[in-house]
């Protein structure tokens, strides 16, 4: 009997305790859910954008009140190269980013596997040619030291942009993806060196001339008036080198990107950098 009475007694504690456990676990499951439904609706409500510092989040400030009005919060988080903000977008961490144009994006893709998509065309940069030493690309010197950015995208852009100035041939079955090893004739012998695109500016007073992307010439303080030679917004360059918003696939009509896009293509912005910028950013449609 008292054998019995024992295994009677362990069976009913393991009972309220199996109940315990089980009501514990429906009671943290329905918290996690309620706690996790709240986060997705205060996410949906916040735009987390990656951008660099000038022009991007500069134009993206513009903005913020327009959001507020339609109930989204406008998240900046800024960034200072070229490779950070697009795995920040593919991992997840932000929503959005402004900080690249239409062929980076795609050789991103292409080089890392990603499947990042441009939600719209918000301006174009153009591309400048700038020096400290020389006020005329007619005083280009022989064995003259030229700095370029070294993406495949960006160098391309340069190298097109030195050979409209004649101061280099490519080849011309090249294009967009001209190296500098598609240079068929370079008649003053130009040593042409490539740095990462943010170097440029800084590296200006060791070159004779440097071509160098519209953002980073304003982080460095250079103006547009002071260009030696720049792309037309009428040319093809337009077309493939307009700075873009990314977005994950799939994310392109959310909500709150439609918002996003609408704010930044408003009458407001274009007008901010028309007078802001003064040719060195120009808006597109």
């Amino acid at each position: 009997m008292k054998n019995s009475l024992k295994k009677d007694i362990v069976k009913n504690i393991a009972k309220k305790f199996t109940r315990k456990i089980i009501t514990a676990g429906v009671l943290f499951t329905m918290t996690v859910g309620v706690l996790g439904g709240c986060g997705s609706k205060s996410d949906d409500k916040t735009i987390k954008i990656g951008a660099s510092p000038s022009p991007h989040a500069e134009i993206l400030e513009q903005v913020k009140g327009e959001l507020e009005k339609e109930g989204y919060k406008l998240e900046i988080v800024e960034y200072n190269d070229y490779v950070i903000p697009n795995k920040a977008l593919n991992d997840g961490e932000i929503d959005a980013n402004y900080f690249q144009h239409t062929a980076y994006l795609e050789n991103y893709n292409k080089e890392n596997k990603t499947d990042l998509k441009e939600a719209a065309r918000i301006h174009f940069e153009p591309l400048g040619i700038y020096s400290k030493k020389i006020k005329s690309l007619k005083d280009v010197k022989d064995n003259a030291v030229v700095i370029v950015p070294n993406d495949a995208t960006n160098e391309a852009r340069a190298l097109l942009l030195l050979q409209e100035e004649g101061l280099i041939k490519l080849d011309k079955k090249k294009g967009f993806k001209s190296t500098v090893l598609d240079i068929v004739e370079n008649p003053k012998n130009l040593k042409i060196k490539e740095l990462a695109a943010e170097q440029l500016p800084r590296a200006l007073d060791d070159a004779d001339i440097g071509v160098i992307n519209g953002n980073y010439a304003i982080d460095g303080g250079l103006k547009i008036k002071d260009a030696l030679s720049l792309e037309k917004s009428t040319s093809d360059a337009t077309k493939v080198y307009s700075n873009v918003i990314a977005v994950r696939k799939g994310d392109k009509n959310s909500a709150k990107i439609k918002a996003l896009v609408k704010a930044l293509k408003s009458e407001k912005v274009k007008n901010f950098i028309k007078k802001k910028y003064k040719g060195s950013v120009v808006s597109v449609d």
